[in-house]
């Protein structure tokens, strides 16, 4: 699926303070916390292989470069249009020797998967940011690039699941961000393909109720699922908290 002609145009913004240049459709589907607290949340050490399944214009896979120096970069992106933007943006961030941009069904398998060259256990880390709006309990976006991020089927989050363990290397890890109210359904996806699962809550506001979980699972673990202390995005008074802070403008992990 292609943007809608009212989302050709583009805007370039920056994230992390500044150290990450984008451009990016001016409606749809636009850079936001989740791709960089998805980025923040990746163990991904200097030289390992990094995959992006469903990059958009690629915001979490150059913020983890940003403060990670993976060896190489594969953006996997369904929508020519935005896949177009990721290659400018890795060039533009200083990272185009060294990333591959794929257009392709994150959900492909078999021969279309091989033949674009996502081969079986070449990867160290994967990220993504699956499309996990329920279709029938959210009202779908006019805007057709942004259907496309946020609208989800039963059996999405699985796919993508299941080709991030087909090439993962032993022992590589996915980490992924969920909407918050179906922990169930995202540890079904990981069960039997992950273990060691990390589950970290982020939160809005203190005493708020968490909104998205970010999940770090193992391929090939059998160690339980555990929960780690929560991210709280502001105080009391509306401002991001130091934690926060440190994350979305200076770039930490965590």
């Amino acid at each position: 699926m292609s943007l809608d002609a009212q989302d050709q145009e583009t805007t370039t913004d920056t994230v992390l303070g500044g150290r990450v240049q984008l451009v990016q459709p001016r409606r749809g589907h636009r850079a936001g916390h989740d791709a960089v607290l998805l980025a923040a949340a990746v163990p991904a050490l200097p030289g390992e292989r990094v995959l992006d399944l469903g990059a958009g214009v690629g915001t979490a896979a150059f913020c983890l470069a940003a403060r990670v120096a993976v060896g190489y970069l594969t953006l996997v992106e369904i929508d020519p249009a935005l896949a177009v933007l990721a290659e400018q943006n890795a060039a533009a961030n200083g990272y185009g020797n060294r990333t591959r941009v794929i257009v392709m069904d994150a959900l492909a398998r078999g021969a279309p998967r091989e033949k674009a060259g996502l081969l079986v256990g070449e990867i160290d880390r994967v990220i993504t940011n699956p499309p996990f709006h329920d279709t029938p309990r959210h009202r779908a976006s006019p805007a057709a690039g942004k259907r496309l991020a946020h609208a989800a089927g039963d059996d999405l989050l699985a796919g993508f699941l299941r080709t991030a363990v087909s090439v993962l290397r032993p022992g590589g890890t996915v980490t992924l961000i969920h909407r918050a109210d179906q922990p169930e359904a995202l540890l079904a996806a990981l069960r039997g393909r992950f273990g060691g699962v990390t589950l970290r809550p982020v939160h809005p506001k203190p005493g708020a109720p968490a909104v998205r979980l970010i999940a770090t699972g193992i391929k090939g673990s059998r160690a339980p699922v555990s929960i780690l202390p929560g991210l709280v995005l502001q105080d009391g008074e509306g401002r991001p908290t130091p934690e926060a802070e440190a994350i979305l403008r200076e770039g930490k992990g965590f």
